[in-house]
């Protein structure tokens, strides 16, 4: 198994949190605990982990590493729809410190 890791910077780690595990759980296998700020999203390809940390939610996904920019993306592009308006950015990092994929709102070039 392989492992991808992003550190979100957010006022409201445990929103955003509680938030993705909601709304992914209508399709997958998803939970959240409010009293440890955990949670995890098991799909088909893998799994995600969501912890929330003081002034960041730490994402980490595993999974084969054919998987890994799948689980990234759906993540990823979640997390980052609904942090719109605090435009949110995950930028993954695999293991070996390789660069995965990155997830923001893309605004149109000035």
């Amino acid at each position: 198994m392989s492992v991808s890791q992003a550190r979100v910077l957010t006022d409201r780690p445990s929103r955003y949190g509680k938030q993705l595990a909601a709304h992914m759980g209508r399709k997958i296998q998803a939970d959240w605990s409010e009293e440890s700020g955990r949670g995890e999203l098991v799909f088909t390809a893998g799994t995600a982990t969501l912890t929330a940390e003081e002034g960041a939610l730490l994402l980490v996904v595993e999974g084969a590493e054919e998987s890994l920019p799948q689980l990234e993306d759906v993540v990823g592009r979640h997390l980052v729809r609904f942090g719109t308006r605090d435009e949110l950015v995950v930028a993954w990092q695999r293991e070996g410190g390789v660069a995965g994929t990155v997830q923001r709102n893309d605004a149109p070039d000035e």
